[in-house]
């Protein structure tokens, strides 16, 4: 069965939500391809782009499919265009996670009432589904990513800091507002660089960077890609033209993400900002008293993996992680193996720990028993 994480014990404690790829997996698509290796492993876009490393063609065409596949989409993405059951079932378990979260906030007598939700998405969904919420009356609350300024919107870590109050008519009483702090540690599609700083800006006005005659060119290397079946042996070769390699590489070295063939920044005030909001998660993670949460999180980012295990080293840390299968929980379980203080929370056999799962049963204010399926006979 699931093992539900004590919500109501932790509410009064410094907690900071992990979320990675799998908590918008129904949104869209992950890193993750559908052929395997040589061992049978399933392969990745991280783990393409190393052996592709020296193949110039076959790079491109992978950050070219790469971007097709799942930057493009999230750049187009709009709420209200939502209409298939999974993804409207997705943006929901949002509301609900961050209604937990509210919820959590609205016991705590703090001033200071604020909760860290660390992202390494890119997309706008924790800010889109704060904003209905916002929007429909039912929670007050403030979202801060982190930006300050009116018409034009610019990032910086210090703002991560600050909070809101209210006081009565005279001034007698002083009310923390409760606050949900997004930090976006891969970068997000809204950013982009003005000078040297971050802008951000909630549009999806962005130009496509595929040229027609691109598209046809990768087509059957990119189908080959989400083709069940396929191995690495065998991905097709492509034919691209120099000028285009060229184009797209100055283009697509533009976007405010990181980078997953080495998980950097291309533009040095996106590389600092990321470094910055590391260091920020280690600083929450030290402090006493410090839960952290993490759901649809690989730890496939070195950076972020190794700095939660030296965090670590601080006793009054507890750390609930939430694989989404039992093997995964079973490679998760190796990596932190040295650690007294970390949780590994895996889902019962034949079963998945996706977002609805995660809501329902492991991180509710009153989470439900998991009871299996009858077996038909």
């Amino acid at each position: 069965m699931f093992e539900p994480i004590e919500a109501l014990d932790a509410y009064n404690k410094n907690i900071n939500v992990l979320i990675g790829s799998g908590a918008s997996a129904d949104l869209f698509p992950t890193l993750a391809l559908k052929i395997k290796d040589e061992n049978g492993s399933r392969e990745t876009i991280e783990k393409l782009a190393t052996k592709f490393d020296t193949h110039s063609e076959k790079l491109t065409a992978l950050f070219m499919h790469y971007y097709d596949t799942c930057i493009y989409p999230v750049q187009n993405f709009t709420q209200s265009e939502v209409k298939d059951a999974k993804g409207l079932a997705n943006l929901e378990n949002y509301e609900i996670f961050l209604k937990t979260l509210l919820g959590l906030l609205d016991r705590r007598n703090d001033l200071n009432r604020k909760i860290n939700i660390f992202t390494t998405n890119y997309d706008g969904c924790l800010e889109h589904s704060a904003d209905s919420l916002l929007m429909s009356g039912s929670h007050d609350f403030v979202v801060n990513d982190g930006t300050s300024g009116f018409h034009k919107k610019h990032l910086h870590a210090k703002n991560f800091n600050t909070f809101q109050c209210q006081t009565g008519i005279f001034e007698r009483a002083t009310y923390g507002i409760p606050q949900l702090n997004i930090i976006h540690l891969h970068g997000s599609v809204n950013w982009s660089k003005s000078g040297d700083k971050i802008e951000v800006n909630y549009t999806n006005d962005f130009n496509y960077l595929l040229e027609p005659t691109t598209a046809r060119n990768i087509k059957e290397f990119s189908t080959y890609l989400g083709t069940e079946g396929g191995t690495t042996a065998k991905i097709p070769s492509v034919s691209l033209d120099s000028s285009k390699i060229e184009s797209f590489w100055e283009e697509y070295n533009k976007l405010p993400i990181v980078n997953p063939r080495k998980w950097k920044f291309h533009e040095t005030v996106f590389e600092e900002h990321y470094y910055q909001m590391l260091r920020l998660l280690s600083y929450e993670l030290e402090k006493p008293n410090s839960i952290l949460i993490t759901f649809g999180f690989s730890f496939a980012d070195e950076h972020i993996l190794k700095l939660v295990q030296r965090s670590l080293s601080n006793p009054l840390l507890q750390t609930f992680i939430c694989c989404y299968s039992q093997g995964s929980a079973r490679a998760i379980e190796e990596e932190f193996k040295l650690w007294k203080n970390v949780k590994v929370i895996s889902p019962p056999d034949g079963t998945k720990m996706d977002f609805t799962n995660f809501n329902k049963y492991v991180f509710s204010l009153k989470p439900e028993t998991y009871t299996p399926p009858e077996v038909q006979l």
